[in-house]
């Protein structure tokens, strides 16, 4: 009788529609047996490396060669490896992955984005993390009371959200999600999508972990196969040990001033070599999590002792059993071949400080001081910040304290201010527990949040005026202008937690720990001893405080309300679907001039609150990028009217008078965080394609997603002949095709003409997303109960787009209010 069920099984695979379906269903079987859960909060959900197993045996036939680590886990996650096209840097993949994690910033839009959908329950784990919204202020009790009261509202969306459509809630003081992802979810082999751009964070822990848009979490939440470009695998080979002052964060800035913040892109970076093994396994977390910065798909080590260890530490040992077990998936096979090789000879690096204004700026600290100087940076350190997703484990900390003692041992203090931001609740009670938490303190450390906090610019600073030139040096990721406390003229510096504590001790920039001294309150001279601390707590990990809510086995009952009054959200409807016509005679929003990230077009700090409301948030368009033809921020010629006024306001006015418009821009366009309201925001206003030089990952897909059109000069000179008073034509979308450039035709006010190809990289599922207005349009479309009916699409997005006088009035007040 099996014999005939498995006969009819497989005469059913014949069918390639079909091997997907069964494959997860017959592999689910054989992984059920083992019973090793995927976490304790999922105790049905169980780790299927048979699956992996057979999807590689599958994919290996196929290719007749050696795979990286990256490819395995990647490929062990196709949806259908029998049939899926596989080049890297060409083909898309459809893949499966074993996770959704979102933070509550970008949740709130990705769960709207559900909602709309009209399916009852996510088909995957998934889980919302509160940590964005939550300003540093006062201290961390203190400001997470504040954000309570504050953000009520938008917790309790996603809280009832969640519990109506299973999805897992942490509560606001819970952590950083990469770092709960690291504590609880990841594990050797693993594919999580996440809708912040540190989610590579989790491939310390050997998984590939991604970060997305929310819309692409829409698509695996509802069982839609997640399409990912096939990633090219950059190989970092390590050779040596961690020594004295060098740490895992000088790896990854290293590697960053080798790529640059766009040398990774559309590539996934992948260490291997006997170094891997000094590296503590939150070590590796800290350098795939700043990964993101070099633009790469995501970051990955391989599977060794120092994970299981963190597996153990975290009551995960049947996880790392199990991993011991299938090492041979966990790691790269011998022989295979990367697209290109980076080595570093640990022995040899040396401690590194990045910055000012791009993460990609690396200074080896043996030449800091003498380069701050010649640029004639600020040396004074005001302020000197540690912990965040990418530096706040137990060893971060312990290092940094050893620093600390140090320093009150000889009666000295941080000169300038000096936060503590803990990555988790687990890591806030355990430090305060084993008394590292009173260290920091005593050296004037203000403990803060389990939060983002100003890390992302969630930072009420008043020691400073705007505009006014200072120095903070973070053990934070990622250092854009403005990013940390909006100000452009803070030179903020990305080094180690233990590096930091010494600068800010120190108070000034051009000091070196492992060369010069301090002196001490009785005015005796010493050298800081490097620092030291354990990898682990010996006494274990205290969880802490209880902080997740799991959601009901059933939640169709639940209701999920949403104010129509509200300001902080807003129900999304449809965007319109292309109409079959070029677009023709557009104008040019903003020809935005150098980086571009998505800071720049979707401003965070303040304006995050908005994250769930999309027309508030809308009035942060662009209003950080620089415009080419004045150098200034947020002031645009309307050319309609000839006025100079904000890019949201006169993108308003575009709208209000159907006039759609571009925006022009340059290298590594939307780089930085994976928002996707930086995508959102254009389309609702009225844009409809974005012209650059190159694009960063994720925020190319994104505007893809929501029906723009990403397009890339085949020319990169190109960008010179566009003025910001052209009109400017996208021609060619009747026989718009994969590979097939588009035309730009641009008029100027001259009379003349230029025309140009711009390059794309849609495919034909994507140019679908873009003639049925949006992906989640397209989705809609496609499910069943809307076939064969005269149903419109479900709703989408852009609530507030229908009424044309209606626009035209804001539009026109917003005008009378600039000018007065």
């Amino acid at each position: 009788m099996a014999k005939l069920l498995l006969h009819g099984v497989f005469k059913r695979l014949a069918n390639p529609t079909m091997v997907g379906q069964h494959l997860r269903q017959l592999h689910m079987t054989a992984a059920a047996a083992q019973k090793v859960a995927m976490s304790k909060f999922e105790p049905n959900q169980y780790i299927d490396y048979d699956k992996m197993e057979y999807n590689l045996k599958i994919v290996k036939d196929r290719l007749n060669r050696p795979l990286t680590l990256s490819e395995k886990v990647v490929y062990g996650h196709l949806d259908n490896p029998k049939n899926q096209d596989i080049v890297r840097g060409e083909s898309y993949l459809k893949l499966r992955p074993d996770r959704v994690a979102m933070q509550d910033a970008t949740a709130q839009m990705a769960m709207l984005q559900f909602i709309s959908s009209g399916l009852p329950r996510v088909a995957v784990p998934s889980t919302i993390h509160c940590d964005h919204l939550i300003e540093a202020q006062l201290g961390g009790e203190k400001d997470l009371a504040r954000a309570k009261d504050i953000n009520k509202e938008v917790y309790n969306f996603l809280k009832s959200a969640g519990a109506k459509y299973g999805v897992g809630f942490w509560k606001p003081g819970s952590g950083i999600i990469h770092q709960i992802i690291l504590e609880n979810y990841a594990y050797p082999g693993v594919l999580i999508i996440g809708t912040d751009s540190h989610t590579p964070n989790g491939g310390g822990l050997g998984g590939v972990c991604v970060g997305v848009g929310g819309a692409d979490a829409v698509d695996v939440m509802a069982d839609i196969p997640w399409e990912l470009k096939c990633p090219k695998v950059i190989g970092v080979k390590l050779t040596g040990k961690l020594h004295d002052w060098t740490s895992p964060k000088d790896v990854i800035l290293k590697v960053a001033g080798i790529l640059t913040v766009k040398g990774g892109t559309g590539a996934i970076v992948e260490y291997f070599g006997e170094g891997v093994d000094s590296i503590s396994c939150t070590g590796m977390g800290t350098i795939c999590n700043m990964g993101a910065e070099i633009g790469a798909t995501t970051s990955i080590f391989p599977y060794n002792h120092r994970m299981k260890d963190y597996l153990v530490a975290t009551k995960r040992s049947e996880i790392a059993n199990l991993a011991d077990s299938y090492k041979h998936i966990l790691s790269a096979d011998k022989g295979a071949q990367y697209d290109d090789i980076i080595e570093i000879d640990l022995d040899k690096l040396e401690p590194h400080v990045n910055g000012p204004f791009t993460p990609d700026y690396a200074h080896p600290i043996s030449k800091l001081g003498e380069i701050a100087k010649k640029n004639d940076w600020p040396l004074e350190v005001k302020v000197g910040l540690i912990g965040s997703c990418t530096n706040s484990s137990y060893e971060d900390m312990c290092r940094s304290v050893s620093i600390a003692k140090q320093a009150l041992d000889h009666g000295l203090k941080s000169k300038g201010a000096f936060t503590i931001t803990p990555g988790s609740e687990q890591i806030r009670a355990t430090i305060e527990r084993d008394g590292l938490t009173e260290i920091l303190s005593a050296i004037n450390g203000l403990v803060l949040a389990n939060a983002c906090g100003p890390c992302i610019g969630q930072w009420d600073r008043q020691d400073i005026k705007k505009g006014e030139k200072n120095t903070i040096v973070t053990s934070y990721n990622r250092n854009f202008t403005g990013r940390n406390d909006a100000n452009p003229a803070t030179h903020a510096f990305v080094a180690s937690p233990e590096l930091v504590t010494a600068l800010a001790i120190a108070g000034t920039l051009d000091f070196n720990p492992i060369t010069d001294e301090l002196t001490g309150a009785n005015g005796e001279k010493f050298k800081l001893v490097p620092p030291s601390g354990d990898e682990l707590p010996s006494k274990g990990f205290d969880p802490g405080q209880d902080t997740y809510q799991a959601p009901p086995a059933d939640g169709t009952a639940l209701t999920v309300n949403v104010d129509p009054k509200s300001l902080r959200l807003q129900l999304l409807t449809p965007f319109e679907k292309w109409d079959g016509k070029d677009l023709t005679d557009m104008v040019v929003l903003i020809k935005a001039k150098g980086k571009c990230t998505t800071d720049h077009i979707s401003a965070a700090g303040k304006w995050l609150k908005f994250r769930g409301h999309l027309d508030n948030i809308s009035n942060n368009l662009l209003i950080g990028a620089v415009n080419y033809d004045n150098d200034q921020l947020n002031n645009v010629k309307n050319q309609l009217t000839g006025e100079f006024g904000a890019v949201p306001d006169t993108a308003r006015h575009y709208k209000a008078h159907k006039v759609q418009w571009v925006v022009i821009g340059d290298d590594n366009y939307g780089e930085g965080s994976s928002r996707e309201h930086a995508a959102l925001e254009p389309r609702h206003l009225g844009g409809r394609a974005i012209i650059v030089k190159s694009f960063a990952r994720i925020h190319e897909t994104n505007l893809k997603k929501q029906g723009m059109l990403p397009l890339t000069f085949v020319d990169p000179a190109d960008y010179d002949k566009i003025k910001s008073t052209d009109k400017i034509s996208i021609l060619g979308l009747g026989t718009f095709a994969p590979g097939k450039p588009l035309i730009c035709e641009v008029k100027h006010v001259d009379g003349s003409v230029d025309k140009f190809n711009l390059n794309h990289t849609f495919n034909e599922g994507q140019i679908a997303w873009f003639q049925a207005g949006s992906a989640l349009n397209r989705m809609a479309t496609n499910r069943p109960d809307q076939h064969n009916s005269n149903k419109p699409p479900l709703p989408r997005s852009d609530l507030r787009t229908s009424n044309s006088s209606d626009e035209l009035k804001r539009a026109d007040s917003l005008y009378r209010e600039r000018r007065s």
